[in-house]
């Protein structure tokens, strides 16, 4: 049976839908979603550090790969810095007995001494003890304002990717229907790129807006049309 993931006693938690299986990686992130579901693999990398803008899903993939080192039978713990990171970083206090530790919004905590020093001492506790180390931030370890010139250095040891936005509607709309597939909806083309022409550009909103329309169309019984997402949605 697996283990729940390690999550602290702060209520910080994994969303239930975060997982690869619901990722759309298209064209351009392909190769290192490849490298983040092999990471806890005898060949995967120990450490891998992805960088991108808001929304391009680095929350999501740092989620999932918590939500598969659970169902592999590891621990796994997920901190995400925008929301911890005003703590002193007491969490990192002996993560190297877990298999995976994934840090997100890494540029929110750097250039604050203690929690450089704390990760640097982290990241080389978790090498010694040859688990994995998954980090995301929104910019790569050189355009990082480091102070510390040794976490400086440890951050460039790993692979690098950089998350790329999706490049065109038809990936958009590739990743709405796995999105809406995912949840057991049908979503016919016509209304995905409805959803695309009207909605929010950031990738994240709309598909906030595929679950909402799910809720909707359950509560209703009522199929995905043009007309029901404009009743739905207030478009």
């Amino acid at each position: 049976m697996s283990r729940t993931p390690a999550q602290l006693p702060l209520g910080i938690g994994l969303r239930d839908d975060a997982t690869f299986n619901n990722y759309y990686a298209g064209r351009a992130n392909a190769s290192l979603v490849e490298h983040v579901t092999q990471q806890l693999t005898v060949e995967g990398e120990q450490f891998l550090y992805l960088w991108g803008a808001p929304g391009v899903g680095r929350s999501h993939l740092l989620q999932a790969a918590c939500h598969a080192a659970s169902d592999a039978d590891k621990r796994a713990l997920y901190l995400p810095l925008g929301d911890l990171g005003h703590f002193p970083p007491l969490m990192l206090e002996d993560i190297e007995r877990l298999d995976l530790v994934a840090i997100d919004d890494l540029e929110c905590v750097i250039g604050r001494k203690r929690w450089e020093e704390a990760l640097f001492h982290a990241f080389n506790r978790l090498r010694d003890a040859g688990k994995r180390l998954l980090i995301v931030a929104n910019a790569s370890p050189r355009q990082l304002n480091v102070q510390l010139p040794d976490l400086a250095s440890r951050l460039t040891w790993g692979v690098t990717f950089h998350v790329h936005p999706l490049d065109d509607d038809s990936e958009r709309l590739a990743a709405l229907k796995l999105r809406a597939s995912v949840r057991g909806i049908q979503l016919p083309d016509d209304v995905g790129r409805y959803i695309l022409h009207r909605g929010p550009r950031e990738l994240g909103e709309l598909c906030r807006a595929v679950e909402t329309l799910d809720k909707a169309s359950l509560t209703a019984q009522r199929k995905l049309t043009i007309p029901f997402v404009k009743s739905a949605l207030g478009w």
